[in-house]
């Protein structure tokens, strides 16, 4: 199958686009629903399409199957992979079967280590993604690397300032871009790309956008991302669940998406990757109501 390109070359276009993650479906019987979603969100004509993979690799047949298949569609594919027990020889291994299904992009990432049993970093051939993007960019000159932007330092991190000197080294190692975790205030983007434009870092930095769809999955995703919420939109959506339920909920995270959409763009992020849950209905709601990039 013919590779698709770097999507930092398409990026380099400077024309704002909408991107798109999913997540592999656990189920097969989950698989006609998801590719449902995929084809609805194709009218969107996303720049690239991300998809997940498990931290340690749990995921990994499944994740190169959806890849493959998005890569089938005309899809610009990157997909997700982890520092968590991989080797040398996995990668190779790994970005051998994605060059075969015609995608040549990834996203770095260091993962979660496994709750199951002990793991030491430094026991690992890669301790941070960095040393993963400096390995693949060696060995692997024509794939596209991408790594994570994370507004809200990780909880490892001793304070911002060292959390971006961080993701500074991820982009000096030789990835092309970063896209940042979910937030839901758009002044923290424009200051985080500020503070990397200060560190030199000049490199396209894609803002990543959560639509709220329910108050339990975005309690859910702050508890696990530990990222912020400003105390007006969470006490708007609480009032919208009291007088709505559900429905009202996802109406007034639409809201929000699209006028934080609109912010971003005018700002001058390039695009907009969306997190779309595998969901459609709402991520083609919000991409109508923002309109022509």
């Amino acid at each position: 199958m013919n590779a698709h390109p770097k999507i930092i070359d398409a990026l380099n276009g400077g024309t704002p686009f909408f991107s798109m993650e999913f997540f592999p479906p656990r189920e097969a019987a989950a698989r006609p629903e998801f590719f449902a979603a995929v084809d609805a969100l194709r009218a969107v004509n996303p720049l690239f399409v991300s998809v997940t993979y498990g931290a340690g690799g749990g995921t990994r047949a499944t994740t190169l199957e959806i890849a493959s298949r998005l890569a089938g569609l005309g899809l610009i594919t990157m997909t997700h992979l982890t520092c968590v027990s991989a080797t040398p020889e996995s990668i190779r291994d790994y970005l051998a079967e994605l060059a075969d299904a015609g995608v040549r992009n990834i996203l770095a990432l260091r993962g979660d280590p496994p709750q199951d049993r002990e793991m030491r970093w430094e026991d690992c051939a890669f301790t941070y993604a960095s040393d993963m993007v400096r390995f693949v960019r060696r060995e692997y000159p024509d794939f596209g690397i991408a790594v994570a932007a994370y507004l809200t330092p990780h909880p490892e991190s001793p304070s911002f300032a060292e959390d971006r000197r961080h993701t500074a080294l991820k982009l000096e190692a030789g990835s092309d871009f970063a896209v940042t975790q979910l937030f839901f205030d758009s002044r923290e983007y424009f200051e985080y790309v500020e503070r990397m434009r200060d560190l030199g870092i000049h490199k396209p930095i894609v803002p990543g956008v959560l639509p709220v769809q329910s108050l339990e999955l975005l309690r859910r995703v702050l508890r696990l991302s530990g990222c912020n919420i400003p105390a007006k939109l969470y006490l708007a959506l609480e009032e919208a669940d009291r007088k709505g339920g559900a429905q009202k909920v996802k109406e007034a995270g639409a809201a929000h998406a699209v006028e934080q959409i609109r912010t971003l763009l005018a700002g001058g992020a390039p695009g907009i990757h969306l997190y779309t849950l595998n969901k459609a209905e709402l991520c083609l709601r919000i991409v109508d109501e923002v309109g022509p990039l």
